[in-house]
């Protein structure tokens, strides 16, 4: 079992691994659905193809766990084993029948992930939102039950307001989990996509990311502190320039005078910056 989960399946069934609870049989392999709870969402083909190899030249070495349900069966724990059975064109699979309550499904389905890491940041951050909802649990209580520090499932539900485009970035690597969190602390909300894009874009590491938030909500402060109606002139000309550098461009205008500034958020930025005004060292 993996370090830092507490009792986690074996508090479930004590005495006894969840392969010695029941007796193995033989199902057919389109009797059997999915967990309704699966916390995850994504599964690596290049993964499940490896285990489809292994599984036609070995067998299957660790059985399913299933729950009946009608006519069919649910997987409780196993659901790579079986999609691998499936990509090996097997017709059944050896199962292990059991009772389980769905609040043990739901269990045991986030357990089985978070022992093998198999989940992503928001596939975490959802399977413990989901418990907590479920099971009317506290993040201190929910901590103390799968055996995970508080601070860690908090770091990870904060993701969840993030908007779905971002969320969808993280699920599939584009963003890392360090990334979505330097987001969450934009002033502005409505700008989280473009500032995501923006760090996709120019390949900002987590502290170029806290360094872009911190400079946009220091705009924004100053935009509230003193509002100030620009002439219509200088705001087009400042999209203009903003949209040909790809950064934050800001016309300043004083008694017929002024500067334009352009921001840049790493070496590699005003590098690239320089390129555009063709300015770079021969």
């Amino acid at each position: 079992m993996a370090k830092g989960l507490g009792k986690g399946i074996g508090a479930l069934f004590p005495g006894e691994s969840l392969e010695q609870s029941g007796q193995v049989e033989e199902i057919q392999l389109e009797l059997i659905v999915a967990n309704p709870f699966q916390p995850r969402k994504i599964f690596d083909e290049e993964t499940l193809q490896e285990l489809a190899d292994s599984i036609q030249e070995h067998g299957i070495l660790q059985p399913i766990a299933v729950r009946k349900k009608g006519r069919k069966y649910e997987i409780v724990a196993g659901e790579r084993r079986y999609r691998a059975a499936q990509l090996a064109d097997l017709e059944v699979i050896p199962a292990i029948i059991k009772e389980f309550t769905d609040v043990q499904m739901m269990e045991l389905a986030i357990l089985e992930n978070l022992q093998r890491e198999d989940l992503t940041v928001i596939e975490e951050a959802e399977a413990y939102q989901s418990l907590m909802e479920n099971l009317h649990l506290t993040q201190e209580e929910l901590s103390k039950r799968l055996g995970k520090s508080r601070p860690h499932i908090a770091n990870h539900v904060r993701l969840l307001a993030l908007p779905e485009d971002v969320r969808t970035l993280m699920n599939d690597g584009t963003l890392s989990m360090g990334q979505g969190r330097a987001l969450l602390g934009l002033k502005n909300k409505r700008r989280i996509p473009e500032v995501a894009n923006k760090v996709i874009k120019q390949g900002l590491n987590v502290r170029q990311v806290e360094m872009l938030v911190q400079t946009i909500n220091e705009e924004v402060s100053r935009e509230t502190i003193q509002p100030k109606k620009k002439d219509i002139f200088v705001v087009a000309k400042e999209t203009q320039l903003r949209d040909y550098f790809g950064t934050n461009v800001q016309i300043k205008k004083a008694n017929n005078k002024g500067k334009i500034e352009i921001e840049f958020y790493s070496e590699d930025d005003l590098e690239r910056i320089l390129e555009i005004l063709n300015l770079q060292d021969e």
